[in-house]
């Protein structure tokens, strides 16, 4: 592998959904977000909720799908790519981030409708809550971010 690229691997309890060299990578840290670049000190953390973000090049089947013209200054090493990550861990070594997601998905992978729907339930469940002593804020309020997250990538 390059000096200039890391290896980035997920793996959720389902599958591994990529294994690819990349340039950087972007994590959803459970107190913030975290770069990290090639040669990065060794580290392990806790992911939250959120995108994760990470620098490849390009092949044929990922430039923008609208029609539009690609720009002259676009550089294949500027391309970046998304994934939803739900909780879980990261190891972080100079030349590896290794991810074990509770749950990944790709955009094209997030049922829209789906997480449109978990939102309202979480939403009413929250509003509800106000009436009744009974709710559990933590739980309820957790609720929101998954679906949150994939509405981000619609």
């Amino acid at each position: 592998m390059s000096a200039d690229a890391i290896k980035l691997v997920i793996v959720t309890p389902e599958r591994q959904l990529l294994s690819q060299s990349v340039y950087d990578v972007t994590l959803p840290g459970a107190e913030g977000e975290l770069g990290v670049l090639p040669g990065h000190a060794p580290l392990i953390t806790e992911l939250g909720i959120g995108q994760l973000t990470y620098r490849a090049k390009y092949d044929a089947t990922d430039l923008p799908r609208t029609g539009e013209p690609v720009e002259p200054t676009y550089k294949p090493e500027d391309f970046r790519k998304r994934l939803a990550i739900i909780r879980g861990f990261a190891e972080v070594l100079g030349d590896r981030v290794t991810v074990l997601a509770e749950t990944a998905e790709r955009p094209e992978e997030i049922d829209i409708e789906r997480a449109k729907k978990a939102l309202e339930r979480a939403e009413k469940r929250i509003s509800a809550g106000s009436a009744t002593q009974d709710i559990d804020w933590d739980r309820a309020t957790a609720s929101l971010q998954p679906s949150t997250v994939r509405l981000g990538f619609s």
